[in-house]
């Protein structure tokens, strides 16, 4: 069974981009508001979410506008265009004008996997963009019914080898990460089981807990209210870096997954050709917004770490989650066009 790894390791991964951020802009307490340029910024800034209203990027992307605002003085608005799993938006934003007053909030989904998935998702993540900040990181959790059968990721993949082709997992949609994850569990664990994908995690959930579905594979944040109250069970985390009611659960890893693993990550990025100092600019304003504790609750909240990584740890960060996802879209042999 071929081995799969995102990172040769993520703790280290993780540890470099802080450092970088932190010698580029400096600890907590000395992050300050950047002061602003002579040209810029002069007039409002759009961050687009390419996905619709209410949703996590949606959520992140309003949560750093906010605090953007506040920083820059400037009126910092959400757009949200969304379509084709967030291509859409996206492929606006890299045609856009290159002089900072147009951004977007991107996840790791859009970034580095769709172009994997569809043959033309009209941009090129790696030369038609540049990465601002990495907002955010968290794991992808399996969950399944809290009064359910099944207490283990093994007492899953066990019902699974004595029913094969009959054990479900559901997703909140074909091509994205968490449906790629099954597919990565289903080879790894040498079972066939059968992906059952939905238009969104809430629909998913609904059909979990009424037993319509065996397992769920999702976001810490649409899992969470539902594993607090007890009605949803964590199997594993994509990951260690779990917080709240996710923070003690077992990883893939400690289930007797190695090898395999996922970060679901949200970041801000410029067209290509934004000038470096305006860049730089906000991303120091991102840093500084990152430093806030009402931020970094919210972000906790959700089930995701903060990070608000320096554009150089984040462009390189980009470049392996693309390597990465390229190899994992390819052994599923999933495509969408």
């Amino acid at each position: 069974m071929k081995h799969y790894a995102l990172h040769a390791c993520r703790a280290a991964a993780v540890t470099t981009a802080a450092v970088s951020a932190a010698l580029m802009f400096g600890t907590a307490a000395q992050a300050q508001t950047p002061a602003p340029l002579a040209d810029y910024p002069k007039q409002a800034i759009t961050v687009v979410s390419p996905f619709p209203p209410g949703g996590g990027n949606d959520g992140v992307a309003r949560l750093i506008a906010q605090e953007l605002g506040t920083i820059t003085g400037q009126s910092v608005v959400v757009e949200n265009r969304s379509g084709a799993g967030g291509n859409v938006g996206t492929a606006q934003v890299s045609r856009a004008k290159p002089d900072g007053y147009t951004l977007v909030m991107s996840q790791t989904s859009v970034m580095a996997v769709n172009p994997r998935l569809y043959k033309n998702v009209g941009f090129d993540p790696l030369k038609d963009f540049v990465p601002i900040s990495q907002i955010t990181s968290a794991p992808l959790v399996l969950v399944s019914r809290g009064e359910g059968p099944y207490k283990t990721l093994e007492d899953y993949l066990a019902a699974a080898r004595k029913q094969p082709g009959v054990i479900t997992y559901a997703t909140p949609g074909n091509g994205t990460m968490s449906h790629l994850m099954g597919a990565l569990v289903s080879q790894k664990a040498n079972v066939k089981l059968v992906h059952v994908p939905y238009r969104g995690a809430a629909p998913a959930i609904t059909d979990l807990m009424g037993g319509t579905v065996d397992m769920l594979i999702t976001s810490p944040a649409s899992a969470e209210p539902m594993v607090a109250a007890g009605k949803l069970r964590i199997l594993a985390m994509s990951h260690g870096d779990g917080v709240g009611v996710f923070k003690s659960a077992p990883t893939l890893q400690q289930a007797g997954m190695d090898g395999i693993t996922a970060d679901d990550w949200y970041g801000l990025f410029a067209p290509a050709g934004t000038p470096p100092d305006r860049v730089a600019y906000l991303a120091q304003a991102v840093d500084r917004a990152m430093k806030s504790p009402a931020v970094i609750a919210k972000i906790n909240s959700g089930g995701s770490q903060p990070v608000g990584s320096a554009p150089a740890a984040f462009k390189t960060r980009l470049q392996k989650d693309t390597a990465y996802w390229a190899e994992m879209v390819k052994t599923a042999g999933v495509s969408l066009d």
